[in-house]
């Protein structure tokens, strides 16, 4: 190929890429400010992935009443989480609900938030491993949104497989997803929060 054909091919490929990326990031800011938006209204709920816990899964012998059996947040994980908490006190989520998972890694994340008192919710337990399936927990999970007033927006935090299973959304650790919460126990996804938006 002509050598002076190569280089304006390149730069056109360059800007392309910066122009997706300069409007992705445009959606992304937007995406987040519907999400801000919502939490202050009822019919709401914001799903959080605990913060930092390196690994995948719990060992094999892990106990869920025994932390020190269990995948744990890092000191990286726990300041995540007085991180996100800061932001959601700045918006206004202060003194509501938190609902959590069982496993340590969700109830450190819960309590380090500081925005409310933290209650357990079994339908936000993980169903990973083997100690329970996610026939068991969804159907638990979809009754509480279906039938709790929500108002104000309660937080709910939990693992991976939940959100996603619940949203299609495959969140990262300490990322929020916002939801509406339909009649039927059903929602939708109005907007996603990570800490570097």
């Amino acid at each position: 190929m002509n050598p002076n054909v190569i280089m304006p091919m390149r730069t056109i490929t360059f800007c392309l890429a910066l122009i997706l990326t300069l409007f992705a990031l445009r959606l992304v800011a937007a995406n987040a400010a519907d999400a801000w938006d919502a939490v202050s209204r009822p019919g709401h709920a914001v799903l959080m992935r605990h913060t930092n816990a390196p690994g995948t899964g719990d060992p094999a012998d892990f106990t869920l009443g025994d932390c020190s059996t269990q995948r744990n947040l890092d000191q990286a994980g726990r300041e995540q989480a007085r991180r996100v908490g800061a932001l959601l006190r700045e918006h206004g989520v202060d003194e509501r609900p938190v609902y959590t998972s069982r496993w340590c890694r969700c109830s450190e994340t819960a309590e380090l938030l500081d925005v409310g008192p933290v209650e357990p919710l079994d339908g936000l337990n993980s169903f990973f491993g083997d100690a329970y399936s996610e026939e068991e927990i969804m159907p638990r999970l979809r009754a509480f949104l279906r039938t709790d007033a929500l108002d104000p927006a309660p937080v709910l935090v939990t693992h991976q497989v939940n959100i996603t299973s619940l949203t299609g959304v495959f969140p990262r650790e300490g990322e929020l997803v916002v939801i509406a919460v339909k009649d039927d126990g059903n929602v939708d996804v109005v907007g996603r929060i990570r800490l570097d938006d």
